[in-house]
């Protein structure tokens, strides 16, 4: 039975060094929808369980409240890790006026006491406005980002004044979707770096009563979208069904901005040994910077990066 090629997984059947017996590795990436409560790192350790491998990791991190969109890679692609960080992000979000917290979304303790404001989305449109395009933005204090190589969010927990620098984001589209009562529904699409809960602490501070995330579901990271997104029950289920690979993204499926390259058994060989390798004019603009070289074998094969106008050096090497 064929598979849709961009859900086309690979699996390859290699013994086991101990067993003797063939096991399967795979190779690619799923694209989880993470749920709430839990952290990015804690899908990364169920992932590891279920594709029955160490090599996992995950693309951008998700707030524990959040849910959503979580791509995580196996095996070699753990490896295309630096071509996705600086892909854009967009997200549907809940905000809840009346008070503000130490967190800037519903997991933290309430800041200053508690209003019912009146919301108008005239008010709502004139706060927005500001933020959108290229701005500076001012991350929460409980975040991944560094001061001194210490997490702030360790800092904060320690009650440790915490004060970040603003960091240039671009904010592609804020939109206000509705209002309900004391809460208004956003949708999002904005820059890798760029958090969600600033932008629901600043509206409040505008509207002078306060705000938080209540709700946030990434719905795109990069290419990768909430329909192509699988639970993790559901990823169970495939693995007791044998049919883990049906989620998986091929190698050869990603990074579609690459053109691809075809090479034979020659050209790989000369890739494999970290040569520079041509590739037709015909097929590639001179200014590409990097290309997909795609084996014999339909997979993924290297990544290479411009030398020379039709040349390219391989930089990361997976067959």
């Amino acid at each position: 039975m064929s598979r849709s090629p961009e859900l086309s997984g690979v699996l390859i059947a290699v013994p086991n060094q101990r067993t003797g017996k063939a096991e399967v590795n795979l190779d690619g990436i799923i694209v989880v929808n993470k749920p709430r409560t839990w952290t990015s790192h804690d899908v990364v350790n169920k992932m590891r369980g279920i594709a029955g491998t160490r090599r996992v990791g995950h693309l951008g991190t998700l707030d524990p409240l959040a849910t959503g969109v979580l791509p995580v890679m196996i095996g070699q692609a753990t490896r295309l890790a630096q071509f996705f960080d600086k892909a854009d992000k967009a997200y549907d979000a809940v905000v809840r006026f009346g008070f503000a917290t130490s967190t800037y979304d519903a997991d933290g303790e309430p800041v200053g006491d508690p209003v019912e404001p009146a919301l108008l989305a005239d008010h709502i449109e004139a706060c927005l406005a500001p933020m959108r395009g290229e701005i500076l933005q001012t991350p929460p204090p409980v975040s991944a980002k560094k001061i001194g190589g210490v997490p702030a969010y360790k800092l904060a927990r320690k009650n440790i004044p915490v004060e970040l620098a603003p960091v240039k984001v671009t904010i592609y589209e804020l939109s206000l979707l509705g209002i309900d009562g004391c809460r208004a529904r956003l949708r999002v699409r904005c820059s890798a770096g760029t958090y969600v809960r600033t932008i629901a602490h600043q509206l409040g501070q505008s509207l002078g009563c306060g705000a938080h995330i209540e709700e946030l579901e990434r719905t795109a990271s990069g290419p990768f979208r909430l329909a192509q997104a699988r639970t993790l029950e559901e990823l169970q289920l495939l693995k007791d069904e044998g049919r883990l690979a049906d989620a998986l993204l091929a190698g050869s499926d990603l990074l579609p901005d690459f053109p691809a390259v075809y090479v034979d058994d020659t050209t790989l060989a000369q890739i494999r040994q970290g040569r520079d390798f041509a590739v037709s004019p015909f097929r590639v603009n001179a200014g590409s910077e990097h290309v997909k070289a795609i084996g014999p074998d339909g997979r993924l094969a290297a990544i290479g990066k411009i030398a020379l106008p039709h040349v390219y050096h391989p930089m990361v090497v997976l067959a």
